[in-house]
Order: C-alpha cells, then sequence, then structure tokens
C-alpha cells in the first residue's frame, strides 16, 4: 500500500541513480539538512552562530530563574516534545500505529513552538478579530435600520419581514460557500473576497433608494460576511501552538461581542437624528439610517486592509503539498516573534518538513485547450466537485457521529439564544406597547362646531363625535382612532400621521388638502362629496417615541453582558476543558431561562437578558474552539462552514417562531429554549475532548 504521506523530493538528475533513489526534501549534495537546492540559504555547523551573537559567550548568560529551581521554556519544550515522542513509541509498541498524519502534527507543533507567541499571532489576532466584529455587526444592522427604512422605502409588513430574513440566509449561504472554499483555495485569500463582497455590497445597499436594490444589496453582503467565521477560526487557529489555542481563540470570541457593541451604540448615536445627511437632486435621499450602514461596515473595511499585509496559513500550504512557501512563512512567524522579543539571533532551525501526498484530482489544461472560457469552466466545476467531496467526507464512518453531535449541539444553542434574542426585544416593544395603550383618552360623544385644532392630536380614542366646520391644519395625529363619527363641512390641511384611523364614520362636504390620509386609513366608512388635493407623496417615518432608545439600550446591554462569559471561559477552557465548558454553560443557561417566567416589567427582561446572555458566552466560545480542533486541516475550514450555516438556519426558524408567541404566551418559548438547551448541553458532554489534541 502506498504511504499517503511522504517527504518531498527534490529530483537532482544524477546519473547512474536508480529510478528510486531520490535525495530527500532538504538534503543536497553531502546529505546536509536543510535546503539542497536553495543557496540563499547556506547550512550552518551544529555549534555555528549568526552574526549577531558574535563576541557573546553563551556559557557567561545565565538564565535568572535557574536559581529559584524554575525550568527555562526551552527545557519545557524539549520535555512536551519528548513526552510526544514516547507516546508515538509506546503506540508503536502496543501495534496501535501512528499515523503519518500524526506525525506531521506533531512535527508542525514543535515548528510553532520554536516560533513562539508574540508580535506575529497578535497582529494576526487584531485583523482577523476585525472581520468577527463585522460579522456581530452584520447581525444588527438590518434590525437597527428597519423602523427608519420601513417609512423611508414604504415597506409592508411582508417586506419587512423578508428584509430580516434575507441577511441570514445569504449569512448561511457563505458559509457554506466560502467555508468549503477555504480548504481547495485558501484562508487568506478566501477571507479576502469574502470581505471584499461584505464591503462592497454594504457600500450599495446605503445608498439604495429602492427595496428590491436594497434588498438584494444586504443579500449579497450577507454572502460575503457569512464566510468569517469557518475561516477566522480555521485560519488563526492554525497559527497557535497546543496550550494557546483555546484562551486565545477564547480571546478572538471577544471580537464578535465588539461588533454588537459597535452596531447598537452607533445606531443610538446616529439614527434617532433623522436630520443628519443629505440630498443629491430629488432621487438621491441619504437621511441618518444609511449613514449608520455606511459606518457599520468599517471593521470589515479595516479587516480587509489588514489582511493584505497577512501571509497565508503554513499549516494549509503543507497540507497542499506547497513546501517552500510554507518555510518562508514559519520563518517570517519566527524571525518576526523573536526580534520582537529583543532576541534577533534566534536562527530558524527548521529544515525539513513532512507534508501529504496529495489526493485530489489534478487536472492540466493546456493553453492551447480549447478557449479561456471552457479552461475556466472545467476548472471550476473541478473546484466545485472537489468542495462537495470534502462537505460528504464530513459523513464518513470516521466522522460521521462526531459530526452528528456536533451538528445537534451547534443547532440547539443557535435556536435557544437567536430564538431568545428576538424574543427579548420583542418582549420590551409589546410591554412598552401595553403601557402605551394604558393612557389611551377616550372621547365618547363629542360635539365640535367651528374649532380650529393647530395642535397635535396622540394617543386617542374618539366615539360617536360630530365634528362641524372645523379645521384640522398643519399638525400631526399620532395613533389616533375616530369610531362612528360624523365629519361634516370641515378642512384638514397639511396633516402628518401616524397608527391614525377612521372606523364607520360618515364624512360630508370635506376637504382633504396635502395630507397623508388615504383611502387605506378610512375603514368601512361613507364618503359624500369628499375631496383629497394634492395628497403627500412618498412615505413618511414615525413620529419619533421617547422610548424607542430603549431598543438600542437593550441590545448594548445584551452585548456587554457577554463580556463576563468571555472572560471565565478564556481563563478556564485550558484548565477545565472544552466540553466541561460548553455543557455546563448551556445547562447552567437552561436554569437562568425559567427565570423569565418573572418577567413582569422591561427592567426584568432585560435584566435576565444579561444574564441568559453572559452565561450563554461560554458555551459559544467552547464549541467553536472544539470545531477548530476536532476536524483535519483539510476539512476544518468545510466542517466550520457547514455547521456555521446549520447555526443560522436554527436562527431563522428560531426567530420566527419566537416572535409569533409575543404576546400570545411566554410558556412556549421558554419551554423551547430550555428543551433546546439541555439536550445540547448533555450531549456536549459526550463529545470527544480536544484540550491536549494536536492540531491534525
Amino acid at each position: 500500500m502506498d504511504d499517503p504521506y511522504q517527504n518531498n523530493v527534490y529530483q537532482q538528475g544524477n546519473e547512474g541513480m536508480g529510478d528510486n533513489t531520490y535525495p530527500t526534501y532538504g538534503q543536497g549534495e553531502g546529505g546536509q539538512d536543510g535546503y539542497g537546492y536553495q543557496t540563499d540559504y547556506p547550512p550552518q555547523e551544529e555549534d555555528a552562530a549568526s552574526d549577531v551573537t558574535e563576541g557573546h559567550d553563551e556559557d557567561d548568560q545565565m538564565y535568572e530563574g535557574e536559581y529559584q529551581g524554575i525550568p527555562h521554556p526551552d527545557e519545557i519544550k524539549a520535555a512536551q516534545r519528548a513526552a510526544r515522542a514516547a507516546a508515538r513509541e509506546k503506540a508503536r509498541a502496543a501495534a496501535t500505529g501512528v499515523s503519518e498524519e500524526e506525525e506531521l502534527a506533531d512535527q508542525y507543533e514543535s515548528i510553532m513552538e520554536d516560533c513562539g507567541h508574540g508580535r506575529f499571532q497578535w497582529t494576526l489576532f487584531v485583523v482577523t478579530g476585525l472581520a468577527l466584529m463585522a460579522d456581530g455587526v452584520e447581525c444588527f444592522v438590518v434590525g437597527f435600520a428597519l423602523p427608519s427604512a420601513e417609512k423611508d422605502m414604504c415597506l409592508s409588513n411582508a417586506n419587512k419581514g423578508m428584509l430580516g430574513l434575507i441577511v441570514y440566509v445569504g449569512m448561511m449561504v457563505g458559509a457554506f460557500v466560502w467555508g468549503g472554499l477555504a480548504d481547495k483555495v485558501g484562508r487568506r485569500q478566501c477571507l479576502i473576497i469574502a470581505l471584499a463582497i461584505h464591503c462592497v455590497f454594504a457600500f450599495l445597499s446605503s445608498f439604495a433608494q429602492g427595496y428590491g436594490f436594497f434588498l438584494f444589496f444586504r443579500l449579497c453582503s450577507g454572502i460575503g460576511i457569512g464566510g468569517t467565521v469557518p475561516i477566522v477560526f480555521s485560519y488563526f487557529s492554525e497559527f497557535l501552538t497546543m496550550d494557546k489555542r483555546g484562551e486565545h481563540l477564547s480571546w478572538l470570541c471577544m471580537f464578535w461581542m465588539m461588533g454588537g457593541l459597535y452596531a447598537s451604540f452607533t445606531a443610538w448615536g446616529i439614527i434617532p437624528h433623522y436630520g443628519w445627511g443629505f440630498s443629491m437632486g430629488t432621487e438621491l435621499q441619504v437621511h441618518s439610517w444609511r449613514i449608520f450602514v455606511l459606518v457599520c461596515a468599517l471593521p470589515g473595511i479595516a479587516s480587509l486592509v489588514g489582511l493584505i499585509f497577512m501571509p497565508e496559513s503554513p499549516r494549509f500550504l503543507l497540507e497542499n503539498a506547497k513546501h517552500d512557501e510554507a518555510w518562508m512563512i514559519l520563518k517570517q512567524v519566527h524571525d518576526t516573534n523573536w526580534r520582537a522579543k529583543g532576541e534577533p539571533e534566534r536562527v530558524f532551525t527548521v529544515s525539513q518538513i513532512k507534508t501529504p501526498k496529495q489526493e485530489d484530482e489534478f487536472i492540466e489544461i493546456q493553453s492551447s485547450t480549447g478557449t479561456a472560457f471552457q479552461r475556466w469552466m472545467v476548472r471550476t466545476m473541478t473546484l466545485i466537485k472537489q468542495v462537495l467531496q470534502n462537505v460528504l467526507s464530513l459523513v464518513s464512518p470516521s466522522l460521521r457521529l462526531t459530526s452528528l453531535f456536533m451538528a445537534i449541539v451547534w443547532f440547539t444553542l443557535a435556536f435557544s439564544y437567536y430564538g431568545l434574542s428576538v424574543w427579548f426585544p420583542d418582549m420590551v416593544k409589546y410591554l412598552q406597547y401595553e403601557e402605551y395603550e394604558s393612557k389611551v383618552k377616550l372621547f365618547h360623544r363629542e360635539r365640535v362646531e367651528h374649532f380650529h385644532f393647530n395642535f397635535s392630536l396622540e394617543n386617542q380614542v374618539h366615539k360617536e363625535g360630530e365634528y362641524i366646520n372645523d379645521k384640522f391644519t398643519n399638525i400631526e395625529i399620532k395613533s389616533v382612532k375616530f369610531e362612528d363619527s360624523l365629519f361634516e363641512n370641515c378642512y384638514f390641511e397639511d396633516i402628518r400621521s401616524t397608527q391614525t384611523f377612521f372606523e364607520n364614520c360618515t364624512i360630508k362636504d370635506t376637504i382633504f388638502y396635502n395630507t397623508d390620509l388615504w383611502e387605506e386609513k378610512f375603514i368601512d366608512c361613507r364618503l359624500e362629496n369628499t375631496t383629497f388635493l394634492h395628497p403627500k407623496k412618498g412615505c413618511h417615518l414615525n413620529f419619533q417615541q421617547e422610548n424607542d432608545i430603549l431598543i438600542y439600550l437593550v441590545s448594548f446591554l445584551g452585548n456587554l453582558a457577554v463580556l463576563p462569559g468571555n472572560i471565565v471561559s478564556a481563563l478556564f477552557m485550558d484548565r477545565m476543558g472544552r466540553t466541561q465548558i460548553i455543557g455546563g454553560s448551556m445547562l447552567i443557561s437552561a436554569g437562568c431561562t425559567f427565570f423569565l417566567f418573572l418577567s413582569f416589567s422591561q427592567a426584568a427582561i432585560i435584566a435576565w437578558q444579561c444574564l441568559f446572555c453572559g452565561t450563554s458566552a461560554a458555551a459559544w466560545n467552547g464549541i467553536e474552539v472544539v470545531t477548530a480542533e476536532l476536524y483535519p486541516t483539510s476539512k476544518r475550514a468545510t466542517a466550520f462552514g457547514v455547521l456555521n450555516a446549520l447555526c443560522k438556519l436554527a436562527a431563522i426558524l428560531s426567530g420566527s417562531i419566537f416572535s409569533s408567541f409575543v404576546g400570545i404566551t411566554k410558556i412556549i418559548p421558554i419551554l423551547m429554549a430550555f428543551s433546546a438547551l439541555v439536550c445540547g448541553g448533555l450531549l456536549a458532554l459526550k463529545l470527544p475532548e480536544t484540550r491536549d489534541k494536536l492540531l491534525m
């Protein structure tokens, strides 16, 4: 049987050598280690040092912890490597065998330990974190802009629902597509393209005047940003050593929280000021909510600029037999970190890296074969085939049970979290509405003659009234209802209305001039000799309510409450283990849902929301760390993409289900969230622990 992994070989073309005789990758003539064919990196003797250390006697340099009995960090790393080598020998002695894949993972872990953790990883941490922050912002953009956009673009309830849905549909598609492509094309390249698509269409959506264009641009923006989560965690994890992955991937999750805070804060500061903005002619109107949409694209733009200066994942390059590129990047990581630590004399001593044999079908297309379009189609279809085969490999016998458990945990966590994330603000709005309705003013059988209404009317119900020879001019009418009333010889001019209706009324000899009182405002009314002159065109914003800002505050506090959960998970991820963090967090969150039965006020709902978000944050961090560590490099981003797409599907379903029970009952949403969290939490405890697992 052919060995699926082999040392890369470089044929020197020496005559007299047998067909099976090749020098090993990194061995030139003379059998020395290093790149045998490279003259830019001459081999050094075992005791050689760089020019920087010339004149220094290493024997004179004493490790300061030696007197305290503290082992040197290099000794700790050497002991860890020796332990892994002993484990491999023990496995061989037990006839279980150690695969070449495990040897590659062990070698890569040793290389990353030599490279250290420093400036390079922290720079990549910020760049990829901004991409994750852009994903967090995208989840809130439409929700915050919709109350203004619905009037600015004349949106019906069906259109509003579709606009809220289309973003998650785009993110679901993007997660699946970009996750699969990242395992075949490259992490960095796919992330750059995905962020570029997001930024371009987010920019265009801020200027889209029509509903159709705005819907399409937000869909494309969602498809672009959907690739960030699968790629970011796969990309960043491949630059971390085993003892750093759990903690630093957990810290990375904080950027998603920062995205929610950024969206809430900017919405709070920009959207309520509807006068902000500018006009370009009569067709292009840019109001404050459009400026908010534009500002929300800034994290994605910043990450895109930073990625231009970042290299590709060397682990991905090695998996695809791109040895030279991987070696150069690893050397760059090594030199950047040790130079920043004040030890530029450290030499990158790796000379030979084991790489896997390629199993994917490779099609070489000669430049003279067919047209350029035909060659592009062949390459594209081959890439699609490889991606789909990689997706199907997730349910192969070796990964079937693991993928099933992971899918259930991802789905149940997302179903409860996103469902309650929709339910909390909707319940606050419902309680606001109930409080507003409780203050309604009722006027019964009033008779008003020759009166001039030049003041606003709000939150009133007029029943069986008579209005004779009255004038209503230059006023705002909000949440006013006229029932079984008579209007005779009245005059309405320059009226702006919100939630105002006439029901079973008789209107005689009345003129409506420059108003927004249209036919749909008159329900079962009898109109006699009534004239509508110069009706207001277009849509108009609802009048600003004093409690609208509370919705931004609810979101801001909910995202801020995630901070303690992020800190706890980062500090205890490696101490407690990934599965304990996930299972414990989900079960504690399930217990917190029962407090929602006590949510009788807006303050109580906000408090329980903060408690739930804080306890569930650790579960999100844990499941993302496990996903990055559980799957091999060739399938890591693909698995992340499939699971994240399933997460967005759960968000779509739960958002629709939970919101439908607002104002009807709170028992069903609470029980659904509780059941999902308990099921997922118990199953999470059965997942394999990856705390001491090498990155395959």
